[in-house]
């Protein structure tokens, strides 16, 4: 979608009374649909996910950003403690359970906020992931929320031409060869040799933290072949 159509699309989403949030992790390639908002609706609230597994630098250009575009920031965080996030042998789950780490500390505390709002602004790409290529740019969510991904059908050749163009900072860390940055224990640099998402819970069969695969409804073909 074209910053014209995204800008239409809100427009349409406000007039007939849609309550609107966004999400951000704060990586260099999630500042672009930030910055497409700011200049369309600043009161849209922008909700972080707080694990408490970030890199420091994260929350550092978090806020940059955040104080950049004027940004109605709202930090949200896991109702079950890190004490408690911990298996029969005592290891936090992210070492021994991502999945269920994710679902604590990601998912959750998402879901009072899809509860109270009709229209999620979501940034993810079809060519970030197999997973990905499957969505629509209007999907169905929990508690019949819509899902809206105008982002969709971007690259990552037009993600840093934009943010060349808009003289926009990137996320520190990517100097440093990280260019998806998630929980600080989970992420390693980026391989050039595979996907943009490819430093993310290496070694292990997990692409996904949950928020897109357990947050949306995808209609399953079932017709015979």
């Amino acid at each position: 979608m074209t910053e014209q159509e995204i800008a239409d699309k809100i427009n349409v989403y406000g007039k007939t009374g849609k309550k609107m949030f966004t999400t951000s992790s704060f990586q260099t390639h999630s500042i672009v649909l930030l910055h497409i908002l700011s200049k369309i609706d600043q009161s849209i609230p922008v909700y972080f996910i707080h694990t408490g597994y970030h890199f420091p630098e994260t929350l550092i250009y978090r806020d940059q950003i955040a104080k950049l575009f004027d940004l109605k920031l709202i930090n949200i965080y896991s109702t079950t403690a890190k004490v408690h996030q911990r298996d029969v042998q005592g290891k936090l789950l992210y070492a021994s359970d991502p999945d269920l780490c994710c679902h604590l500390n990601k998912v959750l505390p998402l879901e009072p906020v899809l509860a109270s709002h009709d229209i999620w602004i979501n940034g993810v790409r079809a060519d970030q992931g197999t997973f990905r290529k499957q969505l629509q740019v209007e999907e169905k969510s929990k508690w019949n929320t819509t899902r809206f991904h105008p982002m969709l059908d971007w690259t990552g050749k037009m993600i840093y031409d934009y943010l060349r163009v808009n003289d926009i900072p990137h996320h520190p860390l990517e100097q440093e060869g990280y260019y998806s940055i998630g929980c600080e224990p989970c992420t390693r640099k980026w391989n050039l040799d595979l996907d943009e998402r490819n430093g993310r819970w290496y070694g292990l069969k997990k692409t996904e933290c949950g928020l897109n695969t357990d947050l949306v409804e995808i209609k399953q073909d079932t017709s015979i072949s």
